[in-house]
């Protein structure tokens, strides 16, 4: 089988140092958002999954069995499990403000200082989910641009070979101008899915944080009246006003 003598072999074969650095650089990119994707992904079906388990949260007859049904959608803890964790600090913060009257925040009204824990879960959990998410955004941002750069180098590399030969018929100029764009072709084969997996990542966990507002407001009004609200749409308690 004859091979082909221009290609993606023929460009490593006959690209110098500078262009396999830009393509072992672009192999590494991919690489790197394809796990941060994978690795999100499973992490946001768990949520999605801990995040219905939630609504049954409000059907248990204590809180003890409440905080059972968090777990038993998911086995993670802490800010892995933001629902169960938001119920623990809520719990947590209760406890410590009626024991410590004492202290500084026992001056505080109960109301302020559930807030200030549950938002504090809450950005701890927000962090949680927006781990790897800048990887995605720097490849989508900069893959189209070192592949480009390989382009550029790989032209310029074929044209003062051509230049040097002394041959300028089509064939001698397609074939090295050819494989060089390869290399863009590679820089958007990286940036694509990064930028389709960064958009759709940052949709479902928003979805996520919204349900855990929702959640964190409910937890809020119980706390402080022992009670669940019949309504949380609102969620004005637990979100920075604008």
């Amino acid at each position: 089988m004859q091979e082909n003598p221009y290609g993606i072999a023929a460009l490593w074969a006959q690209g110098d140092l500078v262009i396999k650095a830009v393509a072992v650089m672009l192999l590494l990119m991919s690489v790197a958002s394809w796990s941060v994707i994978v690795i999100r992904a499973v992490s946001l079906w768990r949520l999605k999954r801990i995040s219905r388990a939630s609504n049954d949260f409000w059907h248990a007859h204590s809180f003890t069995e409440g905080l059972r049904i968090l777990s038993s959608a998911d086995s993670a803890t802490g800010p892995m499990n933001p629902f169960r964790y938001m119920a623990d600090e809520g719990q947590a913060a209760l406890d410590h403000h009626q024991s410590h009257q004492q202290d500084l925040h026992g001056n505080l009204p109960l109301t302020e200082w559930l807030t200030s824990c549950l938002r504090g879960a809450i950005d701890e959990s927000a962090e949680q989910m927006q781990k790897g998410l800048a990887i995605l955004a720097s490849v989508g941002s900069t893959a189209p641009f070192v592949g480009l750069f390989g382009t550029v180098w790989g032209i310029y590399h074929a044209l003062v070979g051509i230049g040097v030969s002394g041959q300028a018929s089509i064939d001698k100029v397609a074939g090295p101008v050819g494989e060089a764009l390869i290399m863009t072709a590679f820089g958007l084969a990286v940036a694509i899915p990064a930028v389709l997996g960064y958009n759709a990542l940052q949709r479902g966990n928003k979805d996520v944080l919204n349900k855990m507002h929702r959640f964190a407001h409910q937890l809020h009004a119980y706390f402080l009246t022992g009670a669940a609200p019949k309504s949380s749409k609102v969620i004005v308690p637990l979100k920075e006003a604008k």
